[in-house]
């Protein structure tokens, strides 16, 4: 991955074409997932943007039809001004009492060293976003104010892929979408963005991850014995055999490969892959590598199950680590069914996790 220097979701189980968004997600999937009611109000709205912003499996706008042209002109699209440094909550002018125009702008208001974004790589991001309807832009949502990144992956709105697809890491850029290439004429209910109205972002574009990253750090453990046995291809899913014996009573941590980054700390936003198995039945239920997206969280906000929150704390960047998570830190009692997956109030997870990197909060 690179600087410019998801998910087991408890109450709500993720399905693998389209899993559960974590509160403050950006473009992808969310493993284990808690829903929205312990996290702040901010956190919210820019996770429901988040959710939002990438199509599962398909984007919005090709699900609808294309909006009709909007009526203002195209030269207003150019006249939104931005300024401001890197990693700083850009101050954004419009153009006064103009509607946006049709076409797609896109520009580089600060050039970065990095190098370019490609289809194969997610981005870690930090993002302003307005929605302009008529002649009155309104600020949608932004994770300056909630002092954490966010992740674009998976399959973005057409705008946004087209904003940021070659840019350099280090880069700041502004895409003003029209909704042809947005949500479409069906607009985005969920987080007020009506049919005809146009998107404009600024984003800091702070890292690329690639989609088939894995832990770097050395190996260390295979796991086995009492705990389940991993086996490791670099860039694809580890396969996981669940032994015949009963599962660990208490949350168990194993590190099977040892790296040597900066510590995972409480309030992190975490980007990791996964790949989550039943032990009753040694099936994956879940698996990030299955979306070809990596998946990131706040660790310690109740985003993910609480074997995650506590199993990953202190755990260094470029880890890959083995959690046995019993019912009581994973879904407790009630379980959880979605579709064909079925964990029950006495399942013990396992879960593979490689530590691709982390963020500390800003002030």
């Amino acid at each position: 991955m690179r600087r410019a220097s998801a998910l087991p979701v408890q109450g709500a189980m993720p399905s693998p074409e389209c899993p559960v968004r974590a509160p403050r997600r950006m473009p992808g999937g969310t493993p284990i997932a808690t829903g929205m009611r312990r996290v702040a109000a901010s956190v919210v709205i820019v996770g429901l943007l988040a959710a939002a912003l990438a199509a599962c499996g398909s984007s919005s706008s090709s699900s609808s039809s294309p909006a009709p042209a909007g009526t203002g002109s195209s030269a207003a699209n150019k006249e939104v001004k931005v300024s401001g440094a890197f990693g700083v909550s850009p101050n954004v002018k419009f153009p006064a009492k103009a509607k946006a125009g049709p076409a797609l702008y896109t520009k580089t208001v600060i050039q970065g060293a990095g190098q370019p974004l490609t289809t194969k790589e997610s981005l870690v991001g930090d993002f302003v976003l307005y929605d302009w309807k008529g002649t009155t832009p309104k600020r949608v949502g932004s994770t300056y104010t909630s002092h954490s990144p966010t992740l674009f992956s998976g399959q973005m709105l057409p705008g946004l892929q087209a904003a940021l697809i070659g840019q350099k890491i280090g880069s700041r850029v502004l895409a003003v979408i029209p909704p042809a290439d947005g949500f479409g004429s069906a607009g985005n209910p969920q987080i007020g963005v009506g049919g005809t109205d146009t998107l404009v972002f600024v984003i800091d574009m702070v890292a690329g991850v690639g989609n088939s990253d894995s832990a770097s750090g050395a190996k260390v453990s295979s796991g086995g014995g009492t705990l389940p046995t991993v086996t490791v291809t670099p860039g694809k899913a580890p396969t996981v055999k669940v032994p015949a014996s009963a599962p660990p009573a208490k949350l168990t941590v194993k590190t099977l490969a040892q790296g040597t980054g900066q510590k995972v700390a409480k309030g992190d936003y975490v980007v990791v892959q996964y790949t989550g198995v039943i032990w009753k039945t040694g099936k994956v239920f879940d698996s990030s590598w299955s979306r070809s997206a990596p998946f990131a969280f706040n660790i310690g906000a109740g985003q993910v199950v609480k074997g995650w929150d506590n199993g990953l704390l202190g755990q260094p960047v470029g880890s890959r680590v083995l959690l046995a998570i019993p019912p009581a830190e994973g879904y407790g009692k009630a379980g959880v069914s979605s579709g064909s997956v079925k964990i029950s109030g006495t399942d013990t997870l396992v879960f593979v996790v490689d530590i691709l990197d982390t963020y500390s909060p800003t002030k």
